[in-house]
């Protein structure tokens, strides 16, 4: 009987401590839909700024894209135009919605996924800082370093 009861409260702490919060569960049901990336824009520093988002594409191919996120099995993607500047197209996500202890930020990470659900990142993913989050606009922002300076990339969406 004594085992029973050491093995039922191990398997109930293992359970919580892997369960999402409510903060969490809270966001990721707002998240869930389609968005459409509006801006992208720098603050933090001073000058003019292009980047790769993503080790993907140029951050002006992202204005304008769309991203989808089905939150009852953690998929999406997004979906660059194509032009002479953007190699088009939708790129498959596997994302979740993190709690950071230290600063009370959540953030949203993502890893590229195939078409059949396989990681094809090797594990490695993206986190962005939930600035904002309502059901119809949501600013994430992700801290980035240039010649040792801080530049912060911000992302506007608005919901579809």
């Amino acid at each position: 009987m004594k085992k029973m009861f050491l093995l039922f409260g191990a398997l109930c702490m293992l359970v919580s401590s892997c369960s999402v919060s409510k903060v969490a569960r809270e966001k990721r049901n707002l998240l869930s839909g389609t968005w459409i990336l509006e801006d992208v824009s720098y603050e933090n520093n001073t000058g003019n700024f292009s980047s790769t988002l993503f080790n993907d594409a140029q951050d002006i191919c992202f204005e304008g894209s769309n991203w989808f996120f089905r939150d009852n099995n953690s998929t999406g993607r997004y979906t660059i135009a194509p032009s002479s500047l953007c190699n088009g197209g939708d790129r498959f996500i596997r994302w979740s919605v993190v709690d950071r202890a230290e600063n009370y930020t959540s953030q949203l990470q993502f890893k590229f996924i195939d078409e059949k659900l396989k990681d094809i990142s090797g594990g490695l993913g993206y986190r962005l800082n939930i600035a904002s989050l309502s059901e119809s606009e949501m600013t994430l922002k992700s801290n980035n370093n240039v010649d040792g300076e801080p530049v912060t990339i911000v992302y506007k969406f608005t919901k579809k």
